[in-house]
């Protein structure tokens, strides 16, 4: 059974319609190829579908350890190579809401590298996380 459900509505946009719940995203090509940039691009989900996994991995961890993770935020930047063209680099910086001791950190750290995303990706894109600690 199908997750999700897209539309090419021309002018080089998407809408994705996800099935269970109704949600829509729409992506547009970035400016830097062809596009108007004033969506998300397919590339950018990627990206985001990484900070995303990270964020909630590693919440479900903390969950599980009753550690505060309320407030964390993700910032997320792509980096674009060519021949041909891809996203050769995602690095992900995240902030913290507080600070936590070595054992706490240690257990984000492993549900971070452990999300279902970090481990779906391609061993050659590189992944960068940043805990900031």
């Amino acid at each position: 059974m199908a997750t999700i459900e897209t539309t090419y509505l021309g002018d080089l946009r998407t809408e994705a319609t996800h099935l269970q719940s109704g949600t829509k995203i729409l992506t547009d090509a970035p400016s830097d190829n062809q596009g108007k940039g004033e969506a998300f691009s397919p590339t950018d989900l990627l990206a985001e579908s990484l900070a995303g996994c990270i964020l909630t991995t590693m919440a479900i961890a903390a969950r599980t350890h009753n550690i505060n993770m309320d407030g964390a935020k993700a910032e997320v930047t792509k980096v674009m190579v060519p021949n041909p063209r891809r996203v050769g680099e995602i690095i992900v910086n995240i902030k913290f809401p507080e600070e936590y001791s070595d054992k706490e950190k240690k257990i984000l750290e492993l549900a971070a590298h452990g999300c279902p995303v970090h481990l779906s990706l391609h061993p050659d894109l590189k992944k960068t996380i940043d805990f900031g600690w």
